[in-house]
């Protein structure tokens, strides 16, 4: 949590803290309802005025939810009432600050707004008053590039480029650093929280197919992946090329229907102008062809086909026409 904060926030705030005490928050602290959140985290750390709460959102999902910071409003609240029901309060009396941080690891970038006031209609004079305004700190991981992350002494960058890895030679590249950087024995619970992930969700989601053996420390993931990086690499490219045909065959489905759809107003198009010509002439239907060339509104194009059979002239149905297009 040090690093993540250190490492990939810049505000001013950070270097006012001591990291030395920063804990993790008992559940005596938080709402039942917050208790629940089983992938959230809450931590705190002290400043020179008292406790700063940072409130840690692991948000696991492929897609950016657009309403982000209503959730965030809702746990940040939630929190406050643990703090009041606990008497974690500031010798003032009153709610010590609270950092809420969504940490994204999906695969498309974040585009959600990050403060609930946008997400609120703006409405002018006291109304504006009740307004509700709180932003939280954002952290996507895939923003960051390799050339960025690769010289950090850093933990946290060293999960978020396991993460962005393509390739065993990739996960066995930032293997060799955390196995050096956390050697000492006072980092065994880490080793060993890096060792469970690994074997548990990041390799079976990159080699799903495969049978992961199990292992006990980093260096024993190191020293496995050296003994069958060739094998697994041929099939991490063959997992690649299943899902970029997947992706394939999803993009090939929608461009099909809309070339259907497009042949299908092309079809419609060229029926009418036949039914023109027949009753009004080729003047007629050249004229009605012009101005049907673009058209892909199927409710202009039914009223079309209902002019052909009402009009009583090629000049009042191209004029109607002209005017359901105006």
């Amino acid at each position: 949590m040090a690093d993540l904060v250190q490492g990939f926030i810049t505000a001013a705030w950070v270097k006012t803290v001591d990291f030395s005490t920063l804990e993790l928050v008992s559940g005596s602290h938080m709402s039942d309802n917050l208790r629940a959140r089983d992938d959230d985290l809450i931590w705190r750390v002290r400043r020179a005025d008292g406790w700063l709460y940072i409130y840690l959102l692991l948000e696991f999902q492929s897609q950016v939810d657009p309403h982000m910071a209503v959730r965030i409003l809702a746990y940040v609240a939630l929190l406050y009432q643990g703090l009041i029901r606990s008497g974690q309060l500031t010798p003032a009396g009153t709610l010590p600050p609270v950092v809420p941080v969504v940490l994204y690891n999906g695969r498309g970038r974040w585009t959600a707004a990050q403060n609930v006031e946008t997400l609120v209609e703006h409405v002018p004079g006291e109304l504006a008053t009740y307004r509700p305004r709180l932003s939280y700190l954002l952290i996507d991981e895939g923003q960051y590039t390799e050339e960025q992350l690769a010289p950090l002494r850093n933990v946290a960058a060293a999960l978020f480029r396991l993460e962005n890895s393509h390739t065993p030679t990739d996960v066995q590249r930032v293997l060799t650093a955390l196995v050096t950087w956390l050697h000492d024995p006072a980092h065994a619970s880490l080793r060993r929280a890096f060792t469970v992930w690994l074997r548990r969700v990041l390799l079976p989601a990159r080699l799903p197919e495969v049978v992961i053996p199990e292992v006990q420390d980093l260096a024993e993931v190191q020293t496995m992946l050296a003994e069958r990086v060739i094998e697994w690499t041929q099939q991490w490219k063959e997992e690649g090329l299943r899902e970029g045909r997947r992706e394939g065959r999803r993009e090939g489905l929608q461009q099909g229907l809309q070339e259907g759809l497009q042949q299908g107003l092309a079809a419609e198009r060229a029926l009418l102008v036949r039914q023109a010509r027949r009753r009004f002439g080729e003047a007629c239907a050249e004229a009605l062809a012009s101005l049907l060339e673009t058209c892909e509104e199927t409710e202009v194009l039914a009223e079309v086909g209902e002019g052909i059979v009402t009009c009583d002239s090629g000049e009042s149905l191209l004029a109607r026409v002209r005017t359901s297009m105006a």
